[in-house]
């Protein structure tokens, strides 16, 4: 068992894991995000992937794809933004309650779009419970850690 050297406090090591939970976290959306810099020119490429996932969908998943498609110019350039700028405000710790929950709303539409959020599969997908959990954790103590620009 580890322990703690004498004079720290495990309250300041939970604050020390939650900033470089955060910096982690933040690096996943940042280069998510990245990777969707073509929808900005294309909204084609989510549509396309929405058309994918409606083949197979839950009844809910159906019904919430289907209501995003009017929506898919628009989505298409807020996705990468968000993630982008999710990502910017964990790395640098900005906002870091915020952005974790404007974070854990993105993962779960994502889930729902796809349908993880109705399937066992969300147990072992790894962008599942571990990211949802991790987000959520940040939006609720998240404030005020070390090494964040604002604090």
């Amino acid at each position: 068992m580890a322990t703690i050297a004498k004079g720290a406090s495990t309250a300041g090591s939970a604050a020390y894991a939650l900033r470089m939970f955060a910096v982690m976290l933040g690096v996943f959306f940042l280069f998510n995000g990245i990777g969707k810099l073509s929808w900005f020119l294309d909204g084609g490429v989510l549509a396309d992937r929405l058309d994918q996932w409606l083949a197979g969908a839950h009844p809910a998943s159906r019904w919430y794809i289907e209501n995003l498609k009017p929506g898919i110019p628009l989505f298409a350039r807020l996705v990468p933004a968000g993630e982008i700028a999710v990502g910017v405000a964990l790395v640098l710790g900005v906002w870091t309650r915020l952005a974790a929950l404007v974070g854990l709303l993105m993962v779960v539409n994502f889930h729902v779009a796809q349908g993880l959020m109705f399937s066992t599969q969300i147990l072992t997908d790894g962008v599942g419970l571990p990211v949802l959990g991790g987000l959520l954790a940040l939006g609720i103590a998240g404030d005020r850690l070390p090494f964040s620009v604002s604090k």
